[in-house]
């Protein structure tokens, strides 16, 4: 089943594709879902979602946002990938593509949004238990360059108006059988 809209002429733009379910006064709007089947014996069908190139001005944007309450929590966002039963669950990559010979790459931003009577949401970042194997490693690293100084890698905690500040804590893992991880701390040779 082929569903499009037919492609614009030497001045106009294509036509717009709209599917959605309809407002409510008195209860739910109607859920839109979007899938593949399942598959005995194969692969299960791909979904893609993609924005069309251009010549002229800024690429188009992609963006998917939860519902609005106005009486309760923001619908939730959750980007799950998928599990293997038998070998290993699929990779989640987020990233933004190479820059142009002239330009910077994209930014990423990873941020809870700001609260005016509580507290602001968490950000963690963390990987899971392993029974029979090691533990999932976390790594932050700046890229190198060939021109000026190195990316600079910062962390701080918070700042409180009324009371202390936010803490800074490190340690190393623990070791119930033999040594605890080791913390190194150190500049690279010059």
């Amino acid at each position: 089943i082929i569903l499009r809209s037919i492609n614009a002429g030497d001045a106009g733009t294509s036509g717009m594709l709209v599917f959605s379910s309809g407002s409510s006064s008195s209860g739910n709007s109607g859920a839109l879902i979007v899938g593949t089947g399942a598959a005995t014996i194969g692969r299960g069908g791909m979904m893609l979602l993609a924005v069309g190139s251009g010549t002229s001005g800024a690429g188009g944007s992609f963006q998917g946002s939860a519902g609005r309450s106005t009486v309760n929590t923001g619908g939730a966002v959750s980007l799950v990938s998928g599990e293997g039963t038998a070998t290993s669950s699929g990779m989640i990559s987020i990233q933004s593509l190479n820059a142009g010979l002239d330009g910077s790459s994209g930014m990423l931003v990873f941020s809870s949004g700001s609260s005016s009577s509580g507290n602001s949401g968490a950000l963690e970042l963390g990987t899971g238990t392993a029974t029979d194997g090691r533990s999932g490693m976390i790594l932050l690293n700046v890229g190198s360059g060939t021109s000026g100084a190195g990316g600079s890698l910062q962390g701080y905690a918070g700042r409180s108006t009324v009371n202390t500040g936010g803490a800074i804590s490190v340690a190393s893992g623990e070791g119930t059988v033999t040594s605890s991880g080791s913390i190194t701390v150190r500049s690279i040779n010059a």
